[in-house]
């Protein structure tokens, strides 16, 4: 369904294929300025991003790290104590340092603009939307920006730790030293969060897809089985080869695949009501 004009005055036709182009374009500069806007602002608070935040979890004094070991320290184990040598990073070229600090920038400006950018995308979508469709999808850029920070936050405190402990203390000989190079550092901090970022949006996707009628809460329910070894395939690629780790990450996406279909249900019950009443009022014409 092609979007109506957007000044006011709804009966006025539709818009062109240009005139949508050249609403996406403002749409996307919008978003690109929040991403650059919002990148030298970390770009500024370098010590914050780096010595508090991606630097940190490869400490003792890191709060998963410390809550670890005092509870290693209940259960009289010493396996839950994790990070207690601080990781030692290189930098192994000239301009190393700059690029890295502009590269984190730009990570950083990208997560921190991720409600803005749904929200411009949200104001693209929004006028193609029945009144009803966009009634029921209010909220969803709040939801999704929440889904996703608590899906880094949770990469960021519960996975980050456990890979820097596993991956930077493993070895293949004691001959062979571990000197860290910072951007592979910070690359698998990245990747980790932001990978968790986007599997946390699994209830949104579910609820599109119902929406337009891809899948429904019979086919979620029927493959789940499917789909629990897909969560264990997942947990696997994006976390340190251990169980706990594995654990950590496929009990919260199952638990987000059955909210998925409780989602997905409601969804086809507002279906079905509104066919109903759509009957209805065509038998009453």
């Amino acid at each position: 369904m092609a979007a109506k004009r957007k000044n006011g005055k709804s009966g006025e036709g539709e818009m062109s294929f240009l005139e949508h182009l050249e609403e996406l374009r403002w749409h996307l500069i919008r978003s690109i300025l929040a991403i650059v806007i919002l990148m030298v602002v970390a770009f500024l608070f370098k010590n914050i991003i780096f010595d508090r935040v991606i630097l940190a979890p490869k400490t003792p004094e890191f709060f998963t790290n410390r809550v670890l070991c005092e509870l290693g320290h209940l259960l009289r184990t010493k396996l839950l104590c994790i990070n207690t040598r601080p990781l030692e990073l290189i930098n192994i070229k000239m301009a190393g340092q700059l690029t890295t600090h502009i590269a984190v920038s730009l990570v950083a400006g990208l997560i921190l603009a991720f409600p803005v950018i749904l929200w411009e995308f949200w104001r693209f979508f929004k006028p193609a939307l029945h009144s009803s469709e966009a009634q029921y999808a209010r909220g969803v850029v709040l939801i999704a920006s929440l889904l996703f920070f608590t899906g880094v936050l949770f990469g960021y405190f519960m996975l980050v730790p456990l890979s820097i402990h596993f991956l930077g203390s493993y070895e293949i000989s004691a001959t062979v030293a571990n000197q860290i190079y910072v951007r592979s550092y910070i690359g698998t901090i990245s990747s980790i969060c932001l990978a968790v970022g986007l599997i946390f949006e699994l209830p949104i996707i579910v609820f599109f897809l119902t929406k337009v009628g891809i899948i429904t809460p019979a086919f979620m329910i029927k493959y789940r089985k499917h789909a629990i070894v897909v969560i264990v395939v997942m947990s696997a690629i994006i976390t340190p080869p251990d169980i706990f780790s594995q654990l950590l990450v496929s009990i919260p996406l199952f638990i987000l695949y059955q909210v998925g279909i409780g989602i997905s249900k409601r969804v086809m019950k507002k279906k079905e009501k509104e066919r109903e009443e759509f009957m209805k009022q065509g038998a009453s014409d």
